[in-house]
């Protein structure tokens, strides 16, 4: 428990904060324009879609808290669903892109009254879900926009579209890896690590591997027994989940940009934030911090009247969907540790 305590202690928002302010200074500053600002007129048109803005990073902790309650067999609460949501977004948060927050949340699972087994399952089954929705939609989002799907005119294009297709494949990899070992055959895919873990360089983690996979084959044998119910409704919650979290974007663009009421335009800004959420997803700043906000000028720039704008919008864009969880962690987080504090010391008096 100390372990993971530790690593999400709140004093770790320091670090994503100012990579994120430094970038984005560095940013307005190498870009500097009087006009960089000109574009905030607020009007009721413009304050009724940030507050729609808002509402879906809303709807995307509810429709994870609902995927995480059915993957439970509605074993949680929406109240401990809501504390293990913010806790794994905050353990995301101040983690890097590529470690992510997977092993807190499996943690969390366990102190709410699941078993490791059980917990493991959760977190691994939400992962797959997860990767699919992107193995899914990128390519779709590609057949319709082809060439469009890469910002045209930006900086460092070949390095983009280099992160992109390394980034698309690390997840196509994994998730046939993971297809495989939960739907298919567990044990096999068990013998598989176990050799390659005798490789001496990598051979002291030979331990740790092969616990991985014997909790996924206990999650194989967990999941191949759910209905057709359990993995529309999960599906369709992770479909939810990922839309409202890119369609802040596209509500802000709606808020200050006449020209973006178009469904194509809508699309467009939703597939350049799926390509560029694939290169984000083996970012090595915790949550992303400073990579997101460049990348951000990079893949939408094009899409906005004036390219002065869009580091702005970046900074208004991190301060609806990352900065949030990094505060609500560290309100959360003590209360929670203290909640399963007093409930694992009642528990040892009964017995």
């Amino acid at each position: 428990m100390d372990k993971v305590i530790n690593s999400l202690r709140p004093s770790r928002i320091i670090f994503p904060i100012l990579i994120g302010i430094g970038v984005s200074g560095w940013l307005l500053y190498h870009n500097f324009n009087r006009e960089a600002f000109s574009f905030v007129q607020f009007s009721w048109h413009t304050l009724l879609f940030i507050v729609i803005a808002f509402s879906m990073m809303l709807v995307r902790d509810v429709a994870y808290m609902y995927r995480i309650i059915i993957l439970t067999d509605n074993r949680l609460t929406w109240k401990q669903a809501f504390n293990i949501i913010m806790l794994w977004e905050f353990s995301s948060a101040v983690s890097p892109s590529v470690v992510g927050g997977t092993a807190p949340a499996i943690f969390f699972l366990y102190k709410e009254g699941l078993s490791g087994g059980q917990s493991t399952a959760v977190v691994l089954t939400a992962i797959f879900l997860d990767e699919v929705f992107f193995i899914v939609s990128v390519p779709l989002l590609f057949l319709f926009y082809r060439d469009n799907i890469f910002p045209p005119e930006a900086q460092h294009l070949s390095q983009i579209i280099y992160g992109f297709y390394m980034g698309f494949g690390i997840i196509f990899v994994y998730t046939l890896f993971l297809t495989y070992a939960l739907f298919v055959n567990p044990y096999l895919f068990k013998s598989f690590i176990s050799w390659v873990f005798l490789f001496p360089l990598i051979k002291k983690w030979r331990m740790g591997a092969r616990k991985w996979a014997n909790q996924l084959i206990q999650t194989s044998k967990v999941i191949k027994k759910k209905p057709a119910s359990y993995w529309f409704k999960s599906g369709l919650a992770t479909v939810l989940s990922w839309t409202g979290r890119y369609w802040v974007v596209n509500f802000l663009f709606m808020a200050f940009f006449e020209q973006s009421k178009n469904l194509y335009d809508q699309f467009l800004i939703y597939g350049r934030q799926l390509s560029m959420w694939i290169i984000l997803l083996v970012s090595p700043t915790p949550g992303g911090s400073g990579i997101a906000e460049y990348i951000f000028t990079d893949f939408l720039g094009d899409l906005i009247p004036n390219k002065i704008w869009i580091t702005t919008l970046a900074i208004f864009w991190r301060l609806i969907s990352y900065y949030p969880y990094l505060f609500a962690g560290v309100i959360i987080l003590p209360i929670w540790i203290r909640h399963v504090y007093k409930k694992s010391k009642k528990y040892k008096v009964i017995r």
